[in-house]
């Protein structure tokens, strides 16, 4: 297993739920972390002061990753502030609730942009700095939708199925290079994005409840510290699909 004192890695979607105890995680295990948000700043700047409390540096970093200048400024910020990226947690993403018959061009296309096309862009902004270190991380949060069809609606279940397509593709031809890319697909986990949607019940789960952000930031860990696992999509969804 790999040491993380001194890595830096780079969160996206990080002001709550499963990106902000990936990056506390992160930061407890060695890392210098930066924490993306695109619109709650406070709770950005919250989570930075976690990192900062266990000894690690961390700056938030605003950018809508799912634009492709954006994710550029952000990645060239955070190693300016921290140094070269090495870690990159993908996590950033939208889950709207809605029937197919009340889903819009705009309403897909935004789904598509935010959790699939920003995994490609900000992966591909952090890219050259791995390749120059022979030394990477990257880590998609999927989601079980990807494999069920889940409980959001079929914008959403697409998005995350393309992340682990992409996932497979970008672990193909970063293997040489010291790069693993891995994905993790939750289920229903206790965040707000979960317990806001009426159709996420705790039934649903052969383990019969919700998981917790920790059952993610964990396996996020793991992930970063294992040089071996790569192309994968590690399950964490209390039993609901076995692959």
């Amino acid at each position: 297993m790999d040491d993380l004192t001194g890595k830096v890695a780079l969160v996206t979607g990080a002001s709550r739920g499963i990106g902000a105890a990936s990056a506390i995680a992160l930061a407890k295990a060695g890392c210098d972390v930066g924490v993306n948000y695109r619109a709650r700043g406070d709770e950005a700047e919250a989570v930075c002061q976690q990192i900062r409390a266990v000894g690690r540096r961390a700056v938030a970093v605003c950018a809508d990753v799912s634009r492709a200048n954006e994710a550029q400024k952000m990645a060239a910020l955070g190693a300016h502030e921290l140094g070269t990226i090495s870690i990159l947690v993908n996590n950033a993403g939208v889950a709207p609730v809605q029937k197919i018959e009340d889903i819009t061009e705009d309403d897909w296309n935004e789904v598509i942009d935010v959790n699939l096309k920003s995994t490609f862009m900000v992966t591909q902004a952090v890219l050259p700095g791995m390749r120059a270190q022979k030394w990477g991380r990257i880590i998609n949060l999927s989601s079980v939708a990807a494999q069920t069809g889940g409980v959001v609606g079929p914008h959403y279940a697409a998005s995350k199925a393309g992340m682990v397509g992409l996932t497979h593709s970008l672990a193909n031809l970063m293997v040489k290079e010291g790069i693993t890319v891995n994905a993790i697909a939750p289920a229903l986990v206790a965040t707000e994005m979960v317990t806001s949607n009426p159709k996420a019940n705790p039934e649903i789960i052969p383990v019969g409840h919700f998981g917790e952000v920790d059952d993610v930031s964990s396996v996020v860990v793991l992930l970063a510290q294992n040089g071996y696992i790569t192309g994968q999509t590690i399950n964490v969804n209390g039993g609901w699909y076995f692959s």
